[in-house]
């Protein structure tokens, strides 16, 4: 061989390896040390999810933010579950189940050879103590179970009266009064199965080393900055998941965050600004995903602050406020004015209902007959972080300002960190703020009783609006098994919502979510828990 050939068969040789150890993945440095989007310089599959925000623990059980669902979903199993992007039944941890007639008694056969992350075995008995803790436990602890179970209010608003063990694969729960949504609630990412030998060991710090029997294993977390899973290599699912890593990165301002994807920081993405669909869809690079519709984004107003114990400054502040300029700012179309407290894709929504007008001067009238002719001053609190049913919460509620301003009322704008800004809201601490709820489980049970039932004041009612007649309807709602009759009556819940105004409904939101071109295996679910099982890259 030629000499010169040699020394141009060298170079090409260095350069190609050269060219080889630099196409490890798919974009740049993630955030997390010598992990990439896409893949890492190991060859493993690691996919970076940029959020808006961080969550506040990954204790399923002890919060309500969807940011700590949509890790917790992934480390944590649900004895039954939702289907891929809707809110059907299907097996969980429970391959099947059974409902006495009287509708009291409901019996799960569960799955054998399931392991929790720390190698203890998932069994009827771990079942039994992770429904014991909750029940247990207070509503400053487990705001969920008190709002689907009702836990807290003595023995006789207790929905379970007994979870018991009958061998090592049969649960069998026992309720005082039928639940026609029990099934669904026990679904909810909320009621993931936890390790007993974890909680009991260290109950305060479960929600930091959270341990379930999921596809993905908790592995590091820092706060607002990025969440570590990785792969659970004895998972019980057969070839899943398909990922060796998930690194779940806060990245609150929702134009960085698109950003990020660009340059390949980060391969998926939700909160995606509505305006900024026309950019990824012309990015041959790019993927858009839209999640189907399950919320809800309003202002609340707390009843026990005054002037809003009075429903006529409340029903004043649903005409002052101008929905479809919101939407059209900032939604783009991707969402519908909110008339009602629960969405129109589930069957109770009470489409008869007519919605409050944007209307200044019948608003001014309401607070002159309330006694306030020249309006007050208030504090209007505005989320710190973007959420699925509301992508600029600072900016709505610069909108808000100004048209409380037309009707003479001076609002003040007020924000905290996240997850102060709930802990706050929820002891009542707000005049007004700006909320939403994405549903867990598709019954309009899981948004009026959750949020606006007595039962629920401090827990996720922070409104503290408390209604007798709409307690006594919801609480029947529950217990009728006949889906006509409960939508009866969940159709005069919202009547009754809509005269006394806790709310101001602004917006039903169609979530957008954008990823690298070759994700394979995404579904957006409704309820914002997203199982990251079945992603890969091609």
């Amino acid at each position: 061989m030629k000499k010169g050939k040699f020394w141009t068969l060298a170079v090409l040789l260095i350069v190609s390896m050269v060219l080889a150890a630099c196409q490890s993945g798919n974009g740049e440095e993630a955030g997390t040390e010598g992990e990439s989007a896409g893949e890492s310089s190991g060859g493993s599959k690691t996919l970076v999810f940029g959020r808006g925000g961080d969550s506040v623990s990954l204790d399923p059980s002890r919060v309500t933010d969807g940011e700590s669902m949509k890790v917790a979903a992934n480390i944590f199993e649900t004895l039954i579950n939702f289907g891929e992007q809707d809110t059907t039944l299907q097996p969980g941890l429970a391959k099947e189940w059974e409902a006495s007639e009287d509708g009291l008694t409901y019996t799960l056969q569960l799955e054998e050879g399931v392991k929790f992350h720390d190698g203890t075995d998932f069994n009827a008995e771990a079942v039994v103590k992770n429904f014991e803790r909750w029940a247990n436990g207070d509503a400053d602890t487990f705001p969920y179970y008190q709002s689907m179970f009702g836990g807290f209010k003595g023995d006789e608003g207790h929905v379970i009266e007994a979870v018991t063990a009958e061998g090592d694969h049969t649960v069998v729960f026992t309720l005082k009064r039928p639940q026609a949504p029990f099934l669904k609630n026990l679904a909810m990412t909320m009621f993931g199965i936890g390790s007993p030998e974890a909680f009991e060991a260290d109950a305060e710090g479960f929600g930091e080393n959270p341990v379930g029997t999921g596809p993905f294993k908790f592995v590091e977390w820092k706060r607002n900055d990025s969440i570590t899973i990785e792969k659970n290599e004895e998972y019980w699912k057969e070839g899943l998941p398909k990922l060796d890593r998930v690194v779940f990165r806060s990245i609150p301002d929702n134009g960085a965050r698109l950003n990020a994807l660009i340059t390949g920081d980060i391969d998926l993405a939700d909160g995606i600004n509505p305006s900024d669909q026309a950019t990824i869809s012309d990015d041959d690079n790019l993927q858009l995903f839209e999640r189907p519709s399950l919320n809800i984004g309003y202002l609340g107003m707390t009843v026990t602050r005054e002037p809003f114990g009075d429903k006529l400054v409340r029903q004043a502040f649903n005409h002052a406020i101008d929905r479809q300029a919101i939407i059209d700012a900032f939604f783009e179309g991707a969402a519908e004015p909110a008339k009602n407290p629960i969405p129109p894709s589930i069957p109770a929504y009470n489409d008869s209902i007519e919605g409050y007008e944007y209307d200044p001067e019948k608003a001014k009238e309401l607070l002159a007959e309330a006694g306030y002719p020249d309006g007050f001053e208030m504090e209007l609190w505005a989320m710190p972080v973007p959420r699925p049913y509301m992508p600029d919460g600072a900016k709505v509620a610069e909108v808000i300002q100004k048209n409380l301003a037309d009707i003479g009322v001076t609002a003040e704008i007020v924000s905290y960190e996240w997850a102060t800004y709930l802990e706050k809201a929820s002891k009542g601490e707000a005049d007004a703020f700006l909320l939403g709820w994405t549903g867990d489980n598709g019954d309009a049970d899981n948004f009026i009783y959750a949020l606006l039932d007595g039962d629920n004041i401090g827990s996720n009612n922070y409104t503290y609006y408390d209604n007798a007649e709409l307690h006594d309807i919801l609480i029947e709602a529950q217990t009728e098994v006949d889906e006509d009759t409960r939508n009866e009556l969940y159709a005069k819940a919202q009547e009754i919502i809509h005269e006394d105004a806790p709310w101001v409904p602004l917006a039903h939101s169609t979530p957008l979510l954008a990823g690298s071109a070759d994700i394979t295996g995404f579904k957006a679910h409704p309820t914002g828990s997203d199982i990251l099982s079945n992603v890969d890259f091609n």
